[in-house]
């Protein structure tokens, strides 16, 4: 993602991908491959034991095995911390899950990013283990990155949706031993409810824009959504002044100033021969980057600004707000004119 030129190494961020970006998950919705020992998760969470509806069992009795979720008893409205009963101590042989509120987002992908907030249950306790309502302060991480029950859970939900997933303990802690700080033991079945936030997209959503100019590049993506290609119009100068034009109008949250910190795809071509300077799309199999927007090129901090996620976006940036110096790396001349493809896929919102 081009960086202001400015900036102390102005092409830093094709290093520094998406994940960068994401916020800290409290350690006890991780792995136990991905982070570590119970010593890392001492930190995981601010006083995890706040308590469910009172057990009407002990610790110590053997859990009631359910084949469904419907004991378990979820009052709230989405968005705000729910009140989770039931006649504790339960369990779960297998991995399951349903959505109590149902959203009308975009569907979240298999080893997505979710941006989500959550309250964990201990089945064999009916005892708060981690929750993040009261900090008032969502998560956002990859399914790639949380315990496997947490991702059967949520892959396939939807944005707004409510979900209350029950997590096996092989699909938990097991293989860590259980999670002594957050008073998990091997075998503890762990019930969740998730409100999904949102999630970061594949590709662009929306309405498509009819453009009818004929001095602007034509945007095409005949072969894919995610294999854009770009013409120069013949005779046609390069314009002084920023264009931008909406090409895909995404229905997400809008990009409100330059602190906004998204994660897009982009195809940046340069205006005097329509050469490919660079791409994340890879030929159909996208590595999508993120950025704060102030950090970036002029030309994308003034033309992202007003947009929304979901969008596809063309830019095309005179070098005065690009590279009025040039760049060494990719090559780019001095006051060269850029053509860009932007993909609105998500903005951070927390």
């Amino acid at each position: 993602m081009l960086v202001h030129p400015s900036g102390s190494d102005p092409r830093r961020a094709r290093a520094q991908r998406w994940l960068a970006a994401i916020l800290l998950v409290p350690l006890v919705l991780v792995g136990a491959s991905g982070c570590g020992s119970d010593e890392e998760s001492s930190d995981a969470s601010s006083s995890p034991a706040t308590s469910a509806e009172p057990s009407e069992s002990t610790s110590q009795a053997p859990p009631t095995i359910i084949d469904n979720l419907d004991q378990i008893s979820v009052e709230g409205e989405v968005g705000q911390a729910p009140t989770v009963s039931a006649t504790w101590p339960l369990g779960v042989d297998e991995t399951m899950s349903t959505v109590l509120e149902q959203g009308d987002g975009t569907q979240v992908a298999e080893g997505g990013t979710v941006e989500v907030s959550y309250y964990g249950v201990n089945g064999r306790t009916g005892d708060v283990f981690d929750e993040n309502y009261s900090s008032g302060q969502t998560a956002t991480f990859s399914l790639d990155q949380v315990i496997t029950g947490f991702s059967k859970g949520l892959a396939g939900k939807h944005v707004g949706d409510r979900v209350l997933i029950g997590v096996s303990g092989a699909d938990g802690y097991d293989s860590a031993g259980g999670a002594t700080s957050a008073g998990i033991e091997v075998g503890d079945t762990l019930f969740f409810v998730v409100d999904i936030v949102s999630t970061v997209l594949t590709e662009p959503a929306g309405d498509t824009v009819t453009v009818d100019d004929a001095n602007l590049p034509t945007v095409s993506w005949g072969d894919g959504i995610n294999k854009p290609s770009v013409s120069i119009p013949s005779g046609v100068d390069a314009p002084s002044e920023l264009t931008v034009q909406t090409l895909i109008k995404g229905d997400g949250a809008e990009i409100a100033d330059t602190s906004a910190t998204i994660t897009v795809n982009y195809l940046e071509v340069a205006y005097s021969d329509g050469h490919v300077i660079e791409s994340t799309y890879n030929d159909g199999d996208p590595a999508p980057e993120t950025g704060v927007l102030s950090s970036l090129i002029d030309g994308w901090q003034q033309g992202l600004v007003g947009q929304t996620v979901g969008s596809r976006v063309l830019l095309v940036v005179p070098g005065s707000l690009a590279y009025p110096d040039g760049n060494e790396s990719p090559a780019i001349d001095p006051n060269a004119t850029l053509v860009f493809v932007v993909d609105i896929l998500y903005q951070q919102t927390a």
